[in-house]
Formats: C-alpha cells, structure tokens, sequence
C-alpha cells in the first residue's frame, strides 16, 4: 500500500532534484529514502525519476504522480491543522509569505502584539515576490501570503485587511509653505523614482497616478523602498510610498517631507490568501483583526 512517507520522500526529491539534500530535508538516510522511493515505483509500476550521478529528472508519469502526491499531502496536512486549532488558536506552526513593500513596516507594527498574546506561536516569515509567492501557497508550501491588491490570485480566496493611499515623499525644499498633498497632475512624472518591473508596488503606484509606464524612466529603477527614499533625499527626484512606511521614511531623514497623494483611493489593498480549501482560516481571521488593530494604532493619519 502506498504510504504519505513515500509520498513526503517524493516531493522531496522533486523540491532539491538531489537525493542526499531530499535526504536530510526529511531527516531520514539516503539509503531509507531512496529504497521508500523505489517501492513506490514498483507498487506504481511506473518511473518517477530518472537519475544518474550527476542530475535527477522528473518523468513525464512522475509529473502526473507527484501533482496528486502534493494534492494527497495537503489534504493530510490540513487534517492535523484542523486538529491542533480546533482548541488552541495559533497553536500549529505557520509560514506566511510576504512582499518587499509591506514586510519591513508591516510585522514591526504586528508582530510584538502577535508574540505578547500567543507566547508559544511558532511563526516563520518568507518574503519574495508576489508571482512567487501565490505559487508556493497554491502548491501548498507555505500557508498563506500577504499581497497588495489588485494581484491576480486565480483559485486561491483572498481576506482584506488593510486600506491605505501612497504618499508622495519629495525633498523638504520643494514643498511649499502649508501644502499636505498633491495631486498626480502637479506631480513631475518624469522625476518619478519608481521600483524596478516585478513589483506590484510599481503598478499600484503608476494606477494611483493615472500615468502609462512608458512615461517612466527605467534607468532610475530601484530595487527597494529605501534606496528610492534615499535617492530623493539626494535631489534625485521623488517616489511614493504607502501610508503604513511613513513613520519610517520620515524617521530617516529631516529634509524628507510626505505629502497625501490628492487621488480617489484606497490606492492599494492589503489581504491575506490562502487555498479554498485551508483549515486554518479562523487563525488567519484572528491574525487579521490583529494585523488591524496595531495598524489602526501605529499608521500615521491622513493630514
């Protein structure tokens, strides 16, 4: 009979496409996983991986196999969450990935009132990109991701928790006297400093002013919030942010000055997703009423 051990060793190899890491990913020895992956072949009548001593490949068979494997996995995974959270809220180990542009001024705000009220709650961070992201939690490798909406998240059910607009950040010398926010058409598009292609941030951005990208200069992409921050500070020109990174980006710098982005908003959404399936949705409704509350207290206000 086919065993969710061999199933595990699987998906393992096929994660590290190497036998001694897929090895000591599952904590067993190489000989125990590669004789659990060889009964399963044989009990399949059917070759997963093809290997030699330099490369594993998955068979076209093995594909077929290792797709209802993951699917098998999650199911089985989902019925121990839905057992250690039936009495005990955050009682079960969470991975919760998370972008570029909300992690850093996001979890600061959060998570300290996460840990004070859930001592024993084993929580790990994964931040990447939003494409990257949706994957790995349609696939069932990490639980949940917090995006910026609009994203497309085709299959997977998202849960809002967070409106904001962007602020315009722009050297104290170029505001004048009084002025708390602008409009996109007073803007100078092209001093815009804007994050590289791949960051959702950047349409947000560009959807919020009504501008096409093609007006933008790409050679004065960044690669990071802050290193746009730190190229207005030099004259170079002006960016926006969200309204949850203000107390940071006004914190770096006393020639910095923020000023409310005068378009219909919200300019951007923040929501939890997770696979429609998922049994730990009432934990992620607790981490949003969470999320919420700090945000609320910690997020400076509109001017």
């Amino acid at each position: 009979m086919i065993s969710l051990k061999q199933l595990t060793y699987a998906l393992a190899v096929e994660k590290t496409r190497h036998f001694k890491r897929a090895a000591e990913l599952c904590n067993v020895s190489q000989s125990a996983l590669s004789t659990a992956i060889a009964e399963l072949e044989n009990q399949l009548d059917l070759q997963i991986f093809e290997r030699d001593n330099k490369k594993v490949l998955v068979t076209p068979l093995g594909e077929q196999v290792l797709e209802k494997a993951r699917a098998i996995k999650l199911e089985v995974d989902d019925l121990y969450l839905l057992s250690r959270t039936r009495n005990t809220p955050l009682g079960y180990p969470m991975t919760i990935g998370v972008i570029p542009t909300i992690g850093p001024y996001l979890l600061p705000k959060v998570l300290p009132e996460v840990r004070r009220q859930y001592p024993n709650f084993k929580l790990s961070i994964l931040e990447d990109q939003s494409h990257i992201l949706v994957e790995k939690v349609r696939t069932g490798e990490i639980d949940t991701a917090i995006l910026a909406l609009p994203y497309a998240h085709d299959g997977l059910l998202a849960f809002e928790f967070w409106q904001e607009d962007f602020y315009v950040i722009t050297h104290a010398d170029d505001v004048k006297d009084g002025q708390t926010e602008i409009t996109s058409k007073e803007m100078n598009a092209g001093r815009l400093l804007l994050l590289k292609d791949g960051h959702c941030l950047k349409d947000h951005a560009l959807a919020a002013c009504k501008l096409p990208p093609t007006e933008m200069d790409h050679s004065l992409a960044g690669t990071s919030l802050n290193t746009l921050v730190q190229m207005v500070a030099g004259r170079m020109g002006t960016t926006l942010v969200p309204q949850m990174a203000l107390d940071q980006v006004l914190h770096e710098s006393s020639d910095l000055k923020a000023l409310h982005l005068n378009e219909p908003g919200p300019h951007r959404n923040l929501a939890f997703i997770i696979r429609p399936n998922y049994a730990g949705t009432a934990n992620i409704e607790l981490l949003m009423s969470l999320f919420t509350e700090q945000l609320e207290k910690h997020c400076l206000p509109h001017p």
